[in-house]
């Protein structure tokens, strides 16, 4: 069984600093220059080794798409994705190996010099309003009232769909409004377009709404 480094290097770091710590403690060892050095890893380098591994690795986790499901009112859009008979755009990204597992958080991110970290507050905001209102709603209350808080943008598309691809453009219906597309006017996800990226997807909430 394949085993995750970060998750070993998270555990090794932990044992080390628990070990030298518990040496400590038992031993009383007086404090010298070497004690000291030690104690320096066991109760500094290594629980900080620690933490910000285990971080990072949980951070990682955040962009499958076993997590986004998790939540019960998410369960929907997470069988849409994994769904090989639907053609939602969400499904057709999932089976694209370029996001394969991570195709919501590829498709939601925000990105620029913050954009991992705006995601990730928005996700936070996601939680609180999972455990604050829809954690005791059924699928279908939650469906009602769920929508996403902004429009879709073009450029999320355009990050992959650059717009300057010959066969893109060679697609009459793109060449015909391809300077509003640029510009965001037409969305790709819009009817008549692509549609949108889920079956029961809705037009974005007013502003004050929930997502």
């Amino acid at each position: 069984m394949q085993t995750d480094p970060l998750t070993v290097t998270a555990l090794g770091c932990a044992a080390l600093s628990s070990v030298l710590v518990l040496w400590y403690l038992i031993r009383r060892p007086a404090l010298t220059r070497s004690t000291k050095i030690l104690l320096l890893f066991g109760i500094g380098v290594f629980p900080i080794a620690t933490a910000m591994t285990a971080n990072y690795h949980d951070f990682e986790a955040t962009k499958n798409r076993t997590f986004c499901g998790s939540c019960h009112v998410m369960k929907p859009y997470q069988d849409d994705s994994e769904n090989p008979m639907s053609t939602s755009l969400a499904s057709r990204h999932a089976r694209n190996e370029e996001f394969g597992h991570e195709n919501c958080y590829a498709c939601h991110a925000d990105y620029g010099m913050f954009g991992t970290v705006k995601t990730k507050l928005g996700g936070m905001r996601h939680v609180y309003l999972y455990l604050t209102e829809y954690r005791t709603k059924s699928l279908e209350e939650a469906r009602e009232t769920i929508h996403i808080l902004h429009p879709f943008q073009n450029a999320t598309c355009m990050r992959c769909h650059s717009t300057e691809n010959p066969l893109w453009k060679g697609v009459k219906d793109h060449a015909s409004v391809i300077d509003r597309v640029r510009d965001g006017e037409v969305s790709c996800a819009s009817e008549g377009c692509h549609g949108p990226a889920h079956p029961f997807s809705k037009v974005p909430a007013k502003k004050g709404a929930n997502p």
